[in-house]
C-alpha cells in the first residue's frame, strides 16, 4: 500500500471517497498526481456487505449526530437523520440505486428559464450542457450506464411492468427501464446484475458501479494513492498567504494527525462539506473558509420527493429485481401551465419491510397501518423526484451547543418547502396515482418525503464570487487551491438524480487541477 509522508506538501488531499472524491482521486492518480484520500468510514468489500437491510444500514450509513429544524416532515419524524447517506469507503455509491441521468440544457439556466420566483434564490450555472457533454460521455462509459455506449437496458421486473402498463394507458411516451450504472451484461471485470433486489444496501455481485471497487482500486494500482480510511477530517488549515496548507484529521482511535497539502478538495457530501468549511474558521477567515459571499451552507436542496405505492389484486413482489430500473420522464420538462416551474421524474422504487414500516407512516400503528403492511406483496412503488427551489434560508449551519466526539459543533440542517415544491409534489402525487389507477390499483398510498439521498447546493457554483462559493471548476472563489468536489457545488438541483453529474464534474475538475498544477498556478 502506498503511503506518503504527512509533511509531503506536494500531495493533493481529497476528503471523501464517494462519487465526487473517489472519482477525482482516480482521475488525478491516472495523471501521475499524488493523492491522499481521507475517508471517515471503514472499508468494506462485496464479500463483507450484509444482506440485511437494518444491519446494512448500520454498517454503511452516516449515523453521527445531526440536528434538524424547519417545517419539513423529517424534522419531526427523523430529527437526527436528515439524510440517508453513507460513511464508508465508496461513500453513498455503496448505497445508491444507480439511476444516471443527464441534466437538461434549460435546467442549467434555471434563473433565465424560470424567471424571478418569489422566495427562491435562483441562479444560472456558470456552465451549460455543451461544456459537460464530452465529460458526461466519459462518465457514462466509466460507469457503464445502460442505454449509452451500446449497453442494453436492464430487464423489466414486475414493478416496472405495472408502471409501464399504467404509463402507456395514460399516454406517456418516455417510459423504460432507465439509464442505470448497473451492468446489464458483464463489463469491466464485473458481472451483470443478478436481479437480487434490495439495492439500497451494498451490491454483493458488484454489478452496480461504486467507487469502492472501481475507481479506488484503479487509483491504488497506479501507486499514486494513499487511502486512509477511518480518518475524520476536523479542519482545514491555511498559511499566512491565505492558501490552504494542511488538513487535521482524527484516526479511528481518535488520535489527531496533520497532513500537508498542495491542493485540498472537499467531497464530504452537502452537509459535511459546508460544516468542515465553517468549522475551519480562523482570524483571516472568521466566517469560515471560502465564505466571503456568506453562501457557505446556504441554498441547501434535497430534491422534491415523495412516493406512491399502489395495491393490486394480484401479487407484484416489487422487491424482486433492480430497485430503480424503471422511469417515466414525460413530466421532467418545464411547463408552467401545470402550476409550477421545473419538472420531475417518476422512478420505480421498492423498500424492504423494515424501511417500508419506518417510512410509510412513522410511529403509526393500528388497523390502517397493519392493513397497508399486509398488502406489501401486492404493492407496486414509485419514487417522485423533481427540482426543488434553492432558498437562502434552507441551510446547513453549526449547532450553537451540540458537539461531536471531537468537540466540534454538529451540523443543523434547516429546510422548508418552497410553494413551488409543494405544487410540484401534489401534481406528481396525482399523476403517480393515475398511473397505478390506469393499471388497476385497488388503492394508493401517498408517502411524504423521507431522509434524503440527494443533498445539494450548499457551496454552489457561480460566475460572480458574491453569489456563490466556487467557480465553474469547483475552485473556490476565495482560495485558489481549495476545491469543492461533490454535489455541494450544484447551483440548482434540476429534476435528475445527481450522481452522474457529480462524477462528470469530478472528471472535468481533475483535468483542470492537473493543468493548474503543471503551470504552478495553484
Amino acid at each position: 500500500m502506498t503511503q506518503f509522508a504527512k509533511d509531503d506538501d506536494s500531495v493533493v488531499v481529497v476528503i471523501g471517497s464517494g462519487a465526487g472524491g473517489g472519482t477525482l482521486a482516480n482521475e488525478l492518480c491516472q495523471k501521475g498526481v499524488k493523492v491522499v484520500l481521507l475517508e471517515a468510514g471503514a472499508r468494506q468489500t462485496p464479500a463483507t456487505f450484509i444482506n440485511d437491510e437494518w444491519a446494512a444500514f448500520v454498517q454503511l450509513s452516516w449515523l453521527d449526530m445531526r440536528t434538524t429544524s424547519g417545517s419539513w416532515r423529517v424534522a419531526t419524524d427523523f430529527p437526527n437523520l436528515p439524510a440517508w447517506i453513507c460513511k464508508t469507503v465508496g461513500g453513498s455509491t455503496t448505497h445508491w440505486a444507480g439511476a444516471s441521468l443527464r441534466i437538461q440544457e434549460d435546467e442549467f439556466k434555471a434563473r433565465t428559464t424560470y424567471g424571478d420566483i418569489e422566495g427562491a434564490n435562483l441562479l444560472d450555472w456558470p456552465i451549460g450542457l455543451a461544456d459537460l457533454e464530452p465529460f458526461y460521455d466519459r462518465a457514462e462509459d466509466k460507469m457503464g450506464v445502460t442505454r449509452t455506449h451500446d449497453i442494453p437496458g436492464l430487464p423489466g421486473n414486475n414493478n416496472f411492468k405495472v408502471m409501464y402498463a399504467g404509463a402507456t394507458k395514460l399516454g406517456y411516451k418516455d417510459c423504460h427501464t432507465g439509464r442505470m450504472a448497473i451492468n446489464s451484461r458483464p463489463r469491466d471485470n464485473r458481472g451483470s446484475c443478478l436481479q437480487l433486489g434490495f439495492c439500497f444496501q451494498g451490491c454483493k455481485s458488484g454489478a452496480k458501479w461504486s467507487t469502492l471497487y472501481t475507481e479506488i482500486p484503479a487509483a491504488e494500482a497506479t501507486g499514486n494513492l494513499d487511502l486512509r480510511s477511518g480518518s475524520q477530517v476536523l479542519r482545514i488549515e491555511h498559511g499566512d498567504n491565505g492558501k490552504v496548507s494542511s488538513v487535521v484529521y482524527a484516526d479511528a482511535d481518535g488520535a489527531q494527525h496533520q497532513q500537508k497539502a498542495k491542493v485540498v478538495c472537499v467531497a464530504g457530501n452537502s452537509i459535511e462539506t459546508p460544516r468542515l468549511l465553517l468549522n475551519s474558521a480562523s482570524s483571516m477567515y472568521p466566517d469560515g473558509l471560502a465564505n466571503s459571499s456568506g453562501q457557505v451552507g446556504k441554498n441547501y436542496m434535497r430534491h422534491m420527493t415523495g412516493s406512491v405505492y399502489g395495491v393490486f389484486e394480484e401479487p407484484v413482489n416489487m422487491y424482486r429485481g433492480t430497485t430503480m430500473a424503471g422511469i417515466i420522464s414525460d413530466e421532467s420538462g418545464n411547463d408552467p401551465d401545470r402550476g409550477f416551474v421545473g419538472g420531475y421524474e417518476m422512478e420505480t422504487l421498492s423498500l424492504g419491510i423494515p424501511f417500508m414500516a419506518a417510512f410509510l407512516d412513522p410511529g403509526a400503528w393500528g388497523r390502517d397501518f397493519t392493513e397497508a403492511m399486509d398488502s406489501y406483496p401486492h404493492m407496486a412503488g414509485m419514487w417522485l423526484v423533481g427540482e426543488d427551489m434553492p432558498q437562502e434560508s434552507n441551510a446547513v449551519t453549526l449547532h450553537p451547543s451540540d458537539k461531536d466526539a471531537h468537540g466540534l459543533p454538529v451540523p443543523n440542517v434547516h429546510f422548508d418547502d418552497h410553494p413551488n415544491d409543494i405544487a410540484m409534489r401534489e401534481h406528481a402525487y396525482k399523476q403517480g396515482s393515475a398511473v397505478y389507477d390506469a393499471a388497476g390499483a385497488k388503492r394508493n398510498y401517498l408517502v411524504p418525503p423521507y431522509p434524503s439521498t440527494h443533498n445539494l447546493g450548499t457551496c454552489r457554483m457561480s460566475a460572480d464570487a458574491k453569489d456563490g462559493v466556487c467557480n465553474q471548476f469547483g475552485q473556490t472563489h476565495d482560495i485558489d487551491n481549495l476545491f469543492i468536489s461533490d454535489g455541494s457545488q450544484f447551483t440548482t438541483g434540476a429534476a435528475e438524480n445527481p450522481t452522474l453529474t457529480i462524477v462528470t464534474l469530478a472528471i472535468r475538475q481533475a483535468e483542470y487541477i492537473a493543468d493548474q498544477m503543471s503551470k504552478q498556478a495553484v
